[in-house]
């Protein structure tokens, strides 16, 4: 069993995405980096020239690079793939939950395209249910990211925090800012709570 699949970020066996990551270098706790762009950069780079890529390989690898930054950079618990309670049908890519925010989201996308819209969908659906949740749409195309950040600039998106590209300075300070956050497990939702609850065990004993 390789580490990714110990750790939960891959579930399954033969999971061809794990299989090329797990080959790009030995052990991504000893992979040195002076800045988070930088480990980015350096498993992208090795990725890229791996004879087997696809859409669907690009997105995988891209989420196991930041979840292993993540754990490298001790901002864990780490939910991936992770459903919220009360916000239906999204599946987010990674997630982090704080006392002082509640939950932060990273979307991993390795281009933007339109997808940017997906993205902004769902951080809205988030934020109606925790108002102080915080999205970030992580890219590696630097263009695509301008364009948004534009969009999001003149109110054109209204649910991601802000779009950032993996491999730039700016990323580098967002993790930073990330880590100045206490991160703990979600509380376990009680979906009503009342101090005056008639049931039948109440009801029994006054008929």
């Amino acid at each position: 069993m390789g580490k990714l699949n110990e750790l939960s970020i891959t579930v399954g066996k033969d999971n061809k995405a794990e299989i090329i990551f797990d080959g790009l270098y030995p052990n991504f706790l000893e992979v040195e980096y002076s800045k988070p762009s930088e480990y980015v950069g350096k498993y992208w780079d090795a990725y890229i020239r791996h004879t087997e890529r696809n859409n669907n390989l690009n997105g995988k690898i891209f989420e196991y690079i930041l979840a292993t930054l993540c754990i490298r950079e001790n901002i864990v618990p780490i939910y991936m793939s992770a459903k919220v309670a009360f916000v239906p049908n999204v599946i987010y890519d990674l997630m982090f939950y704080t006392q002082a925010r509640g939950p932060i989201c990273f979307s991993a996308k390795t281009s933007l395209r339109e997808r940017y819209k997906q993205a902004d969908l769902e951080a809205i659906a988030l934020k109606y249910v925790h108002r102080k949740a915080l999205s970030y749409l992580i890219t590696l195309e630097a263009n695509e990211a301008r364009s948004v950040k534009a969009k999001i600039k003149t109110g054109d998106i209204i649910g991601l925090d802000d779009v950032i590209v993996a491999t730039s300075d700016e990323f580098d300070t967002l993790i930073r800012e990330l880590k100045s956050y206490e991160y703990s497990e979600p509380p376990t939702v009680k979906v009503i709570e009342s101090n005056q609850i008639i049931n039948r065990e109440k009801i029994k004993k006054i008929s």
